[in-house]
């Protein structure tokens, strides 16, 4: 007897399909090698079916997920889009037990794979999670957690179509002070020999190893960094490895690994770039303008699979950080986290983006079907007698809503205090769902039907709740501290 869930997994693929079979819109696919990165830590996410439908409008033939949320899969069913399930940090260390593996790949991987449910090709391990600010927490579980997975896949009969793989930041690899160029690559020593042995069982199972390269971050961190080295047209002074011009540091940064996994006996690996991507506020550099520049350039080498001076000619597979903007992102790296969409956290276009990488000046199929809350907005009353609580309540409001548009460089910098107080205001308004009391703040705030929105700054109207995707829900924890925090306010 047919289990209910794939029955019902099953129906989603027939709407899925009969949705695609009606869409003729014409858009040229996607580069065949690029991928999207879809992530969801948003107060107010977009509906998964909706994802998935603009996912399809635009070409792109392949997601790369950081969960394996049963909505999302579901959404996806039929589609034919190539699907990266992932199993977050968290449960590495569990994972390391056998039975605890082979019951995840049966619930999140098996169940889906029958003739038009979920196109899963890799399972990706955790996340980054040899990063050196984690300090060794998942450097004894990973690589068992990793093993554990694709040999429960193998022993499901899907090892052969699906790989599990560890996407991992590119600080894993490095060059010696003395001999800063890529031909130098080599593991980070501190993890030398667990890449060692990694590197081994991806090869013995023809599996891909996945690095996230950032360019951005480069400039982020470093004022001297050569602005031009971060892009693709050519305008940077070249480091010259061995005769090998590189004029920007992506090819560095790859054929840095290239040279790392050769130095392990594996020189000819695949590898996968699991996030690259450019964003487009929080930060000085984070501007559309950059963010366009960087991937005109990006697509059109991907398209025309130029490859890398240590790998010319050669496809790479390649996932886009991201699709969407994410509110609810951590702003610890810095406050672009939550700006790396190539889309609005509505699904909406920020500038032209040609993913064919034809060059063409197009803008992206928008989100269909998004509904909004009601076009009201919470700004400052300039009428208020009592402003000495202003301070407390614009931190109030920046603590449970997103105001990194806010900070230095980014689009709502040059805004007066007032600009500000609104600004900060307008945000908690909207990720409370426009309450009533959402734009109180003690007197200080009053609804307008008016948007103060300025050419640079826009003050956002949110996706109705009715219509976000499965919201998250406030842990105890968060609205204790909501509590504590008018109560503070109110003494």
């Amino acid at each position: 007897m047919a289990d209910l869930a794939v029955l019902q997994w099953w129906l989603g693929a027939m709407v899925a399909m009969a949705a695609a079979a009606s869409w003729s819109g014409g858009v040229l696919p996607a580069a065949e090698a690029l991928g999207m990165n879809w992530g969801t830590q948003a107060s107010h996410p977009l509906p998964p079916k909706i994802v998935a439908q603009l996912l399809q409008d635009n070409g792109i033939k392949k997601v790369k997920l950081f969960d394996a949320d049963q909505d999302t899969l579901s959404a996806l069913a039929g589609t034919g889009i190539e699907v990266m399930v992932a199993i977050p940090n968290v449960m590495l260390d569990s994972i390391t037990d056998y039975d605890t593996a082979k019951e995840w790949v049966r619930r999140n991987v098996s169940r889906y794979n029958f003739d038009g449910g979920v196109t899963i090709k890799y399972v990706a391990v955790g996340n980054e999670p040899f990063l050196a600010a984690y300090n060794g927490t998942f450097d004894k579980v990973t690589l068992p957690a990793l093993m554990n997975i694709q040999n429960a896949l193998n022993d499901a009969g899907l090892g052969d179509s699906i790989k599990a793989t560890v996407p991992l930041n590119a600080d894993v690899y490095d060059s010696p002070q003395d001999q800063q160029v890529p031909s130098a690559g080599r593991f980070r020593a501190d993890i030398a020999d667990l890449m060692t042995q990694m590197v081994q069982f991806l090869a013995n199972n023809s599996a891909p190893f996945t690095v996230n390269i950032y360019p951005f971050i480069s400039l982020y961190l470093n004022d001297d960094f050569p602005v031009d080295f971060a892009f693709f047209d050519g305008g940077a002074t070249p480091v010259v490895d061995n005769g090998i011009s590189y004029t920007n540091v992506f090819d560095a940064n790859f054929d840095t690994l290239v040279a790392a996994l050769k130095g392990v006996g594996h020189g000819d690996m695949p590898i996968v770039v699991g996030e690259v991507g450019w964003p487009t506020d929080g930060d000085k550099h984070a501007t559309a303008t950059y963010a366009q520049r960087f991937y005109n350039g990006l697509l059109k080498r991907l398209a025309a699979n130029a490859g890398t001076p240590a790998r010319p000619g050669q496809y790479i597979e390649v996932y886009l950080f991201g699709l969407l903007d994410e509110d609810a992102k951590s702003v610890a790296p810095g406050d672009f986290e939550r700006h790396w969409g190539i889309l609005r956290f509505d699904g909406q276009p920020k500038y032209p983006v040609d993913l064919t990488g034809q060059g063409q000046n197009t803008m992206l199929v928008p989100a269909k079907g998004v509904t909004y809350l009601p076009r009201t907005w919470c700004v400052i009353n300039t009428n208020a007698k009592d402003t000495s609580k202003l301070a407390d309540n614009i931190n109030f409001a920046c603590t449970f809503a997103d105001c990194t548009a806010l900070g230095y460089g980014s689009t709502c910098a040059g805004m007066d205090a007032n600009g500000n107080a609104s600004y900060a205001f307008n945000a908690y308004f909207q990720v409370q769902n426009q309450k009533d009391d959402a734009c109180d703040f003690q007197g200080l705030g009053m609804p307008t039907q008016t948007d103060p929105s300025t050419p640079a700054c826009n003050f956002t109207i949110q996706i109705a709740a009715t219509s976000a995707g499965h919201r998250r829900r406030a842990g105890a924890a968060v609205l204790a501290l909501l509590a504590l925090f008018r109560l503070f306010l109110l003494h």
